[in-house]
């Protein structure tokens, strides 16, 4: 992935959370439900690059470690 995914990926998934909350709390009760798959894709979206981000991490370190004992 490029650097200016990366931006549009990280400015983006809090903006839908953002919108998903303001449309479920301000709007009328009929037209809330329009709002919850983009909460959930929102949060989906940050768990997952949380996740990659921990396995790269361990996978990184996995690296570091067996370079060093050579």
């Amino acid at each position: 992935m490029n650097l200016k995914n990366n931006y549009h990926y990280t400015l983006i998934t809090p903006l839908m959370i953002i919108i998903a909350f303001l449309g479920l709390t301000f709007r009328e009760n009929g037209k809330k439900h329009f709002y919850v798959p983009i909460g959930i894709i929102g949060v989906y979206l940050v768990a997952e690059k949380e996740y990659h981000r921990k396995t790269n991490r361990a996978e990184i370190l996995n690296k570091i470690k067996n370079f060093s004992r050579k």
